[in-house]
């Protein structure tokens, strides 16, 4: 299978990273694993080892860039799917308190694979955000969560905010030109207790564009949230 890690450590130096020679290792690991498991089941649309590099790997260390993450800090990667950003993350901050959420059983079986094998710990969650967000173990009880979901701003908001505790930080992984999505969830921001930081906006060196959005809690959250997912999907806020 093709070497990555040559062209990670030097796409990365090119945006201002640095990757080293051991966690470049891991990251080629994590790519055979993810390319041999996507032959079973639906892990990633993106099968070209290069591809998984740049919009996969440094798409999800490039966070780094933009946020400090200290050692022992707890983060929450919801809707982990195929692990990401909270696999590399991990890989890159091993000393993270690092908790995989999904939906979908079957990803986690594939990412206590990938954990095991990479000698990472990290909690493993089956449930959905909306149920998790409402549960004592796991609500208000993060520094940080992520997300890398195709669901508009708004409607993320409700599932990934409930997850932090006071002063921390969502980071939601998006595409191009943002502004619109910040603007429509202006009021789920501020009805769920959190004001928008500040915006990121890069181009990988492949040319493709994309942002971070940081949104920090800085009030109490409500007791009516999350709502039931059909509800939040129906009637956003």
């Amino acid at each position: 299978m093709e070497d990555i890690q040559n062209q990670l450590i030097s796409s990365a130096k090119s945006m201002g990273m640095e990757v080293s020679g051991s966690e470049a290792q891991s990251f080629q690991q994590y790519m055979e694993l993810l390319l041999n498991w996507s032959e079973k089941m639906n892990l990633t649309a993106i099968k070209e080892p290069r591809e998984i590099a740049e919009k996969h790997f440094l798409d999800s260390i490039l966070i780094l860039k933009y946020i400090d993450l200290p050692g022992g800090a707890k983060l929450i990667d919801v809707g982990t799917g195929a692990g990401f950003p909270g696999v590399p993350l991990k890989i890159m901050r091993p000393k993270l308190e690092l908790t995989l959420l999904d939906g979908l059983n079957k990803r986690l079986i594939f990412l206590k694979d990938v954990l095991d094998r990479l000698q990472l710990p990290a909690e493993l969650v089956h449930a959905r955000a909306e149920e998790a967000g409402r549960q004592k173990t796991y609500r208000g009880k993060f520094d940080f969560a992520t997300a890398r979901a195709v669901a508009p701003l708004n409607l993320l908001c409700e599932y990934c905010l409930p997850f932090l505790k006071m002063g921390g930080t969502f980071v939601a992984m998006k595409g191009p030109d943002p502004r619109e999505e910040t603007d429509d969830a202006k009021n789920a921001i501020a009805l769920l207790g959190c004001e928008l930081t500040k915006v990121e906006e890069f181009e990988l060196p492949g040319g493709d564009r994309r942002s971070l959005i940081f949104i920090r809690r800085t009030k109490p959250l409500p007791d009516l949230y999350p709502r039931h997912g059909a509800k939040i999907a129906k009637n956003p806020l």
